[in-house]
């Protein structure tokens, strides 16, 4: 287990993620998001791929809705906004490429 895994950080309410996988030039994180949560739209420059593993989410892509359910996946490019709805519990693995070195510094936080 890496120093990074096991920490659970609250996003917003109703979501929380923890790290579970960091290498050189990517990184995992699983997301839990309870139904009813929003995650503001946002962007960041890294490349990401979101896998729903359970439940139903609404992501609002570049201000288009794309519903999806456990099994399906999206890759998000650099800088695009993006946010998501709750419309059931969900959990999501997250994979980011570069290493998104802020959540790991909140990783790095919430340790002490």
């Amino acid at each position: 287990m890496s120093e990074n895994q096991g920490v659970w950080i609250q996003m917003v309410p109703g979501v929380r993620r923890q790290t579970v996988a960091v290498g050189e030039k990517l990184m995992q994180m699983i997301v839990e998001l309870k139904k009813g949560s929003i995650l503001p739209v946002h962007q960041h420059v890294h490349e990401q791929v979101a896998a729903v593993v359970s439940g139903r989410i609404r992501f609002t892509i570049d201000g288009k809705p794309l519903d999806m359910k456990a099994g399906e996946s999206v890759m998000l490019a650099s800088n695009i906004p993006h946010g998501v709805e709750v419309l059931e519990d969900a959990v999501v693995l997250d994979t980011f490429s570069p290493v998104r070195e802020d959540l790991l510094k909140q990783d790095a936080e919430a340790r002490r």
